[in-house]
């Protein structure tokens, strides 16, 4: 059986009745999210409930026990694309009969609950951070007038590119959050656990990258952490879709001193993290303290050991780089 909730009665097993009403709330912001075309299925002794979402939220299933007069959180049953969801095409899946002892299924309720969500948290080992949420968008990628005479023959020419949301990490990976997935710190400046992690290689990236995953499985609903593409890293130095495109040169000024740790400001060494101004997004750092590590192997973001030209949100290099400027930077989608 596949039914639209409103309104609907689902049967289940042994000819008890589930009826579900579900409720569509939309934030009061002006980017609301909204979820649309919720359906439900019984397989098995679960509901699948399936909706779309169309701008990344913190979505839940409340349930009531008395008809809808009282909602109550999520339950832990409830698995697959809840909690921190991107924006498409979703579905969850509720272990109905691992709570049916402590329901009265005939007066069973449930509502699907969007929220707005800029950013996510996610802990492991002891050490959390923080995500921000970018939404999609179509944008210029390269060489862009702002960026003047500065530009060097790899950014050019300049291209569109269109983007699906994703989130992106408010900051550089610590050397602490390093430690909690590899159980090491390789880096040079063993400062402390808020400095960036420095001195790693793609290949150092890739098997953090792959750790993360496997012990954060649990919390990610589906979807993955990876190194950005060089179009999702600069479309979050640009502001993404909260910034007037082409409206600085650096992460969220035209002053670069005031974003970035470089060769002018830095004393010759790295920074603890988000000790600068953000940009627009609120992410910190895109512009300087230490050059992070894209999908592709090019190198974006500046360092504290670089001149201003190269802290520029344009900057690409490829060149093969094994050094203590060399970071990383996740993105989750």
């Amino acid at each position: 059986m596949h039914a639209k909730l409103e309104n609907a009665h689902i049967p289940l097993m042994k000819t008890r009745i589930l009826s579900f009403i579900t409720t569509l709330l939309l934030s009061l912001a002006l980017s609301a999210q909204t979820v649309t075309h919720v359906f439900a299925q019984q397989v098995g002794n679960t509901i699948e409930i399936t909706y779309d979402l169309d701008k990344p939220a913190i979505v839940s299933l409340l349930l009531s026990r008395d008809g809808g007069a009282n909602y109550a959180a999520t339950p832990k049953t409830v698995t697959g694309d809840v909690g921190a969801v991107t924006s498409g095409h979703k579905k969850m899946v509720w272990d109905l009969f691992a709570d049916a002892s402590q329901w009265e299924i005939q007066r069973a309720r449930f509502k699907v609950v969007a929220q707005k969500q800029d950013k996510i948290s996610f802990t492991v080992n002891g050490v959390t951070f923080t995500m921000i949420s970018v939404e999609g968008g179509t944008f210029t990628m390269g060489c862009t007038s702002e960026q003047g005479s500065d530009c060097y023959n790899d950014e050019k020419p300049s291209h569109q590119v269109t983007l699906t949301d994703y989130y992106i990490g408010k900051t550089e990976v610590t050397q602490a959050l390093w430690k909690a997935v590899m159980g090491t710190n390789p880096s040079s400046f063993k400062k402390g656990d808020n400095y960036p992690v420095e001195t790693v290689s793609w290949e150092d990236c890739q098997t953090f990258v792959q750790k993360l995953n496997s012990l954060l499985s649990s919390q990610l609903g589906g979807k993955r952490f990876a190194l950005p593409t060089e179009a999702q890293w600069e479309y979050a130095a640009r502001g993404g879709h909260k910034q007037p495109p082409y409206q600085y040169k650096y992460s969220g000024s035209d002053n670069v001193g005031s974003v970035a740790w470089y060769h002018d400001n830095s004393n010759g060494a790295i920074h603890p993290v988000a000790t600068k101004s953000p940009n627009t997004l609120g992410v910190y750092d895109m512009s300087g303290n230490i050059m992070e590590w894209c999908q592709n192997g090019y190198r974006r973001g500046g360092s504290f050991a670089f001149i201003a030209r190269i802290c520029r949100v344009s900057y690409r290099s490829g060149q093969p780089s094994f050094s203590d400027v060399m970071g990383l930077r996740l993105v989750c989608q």
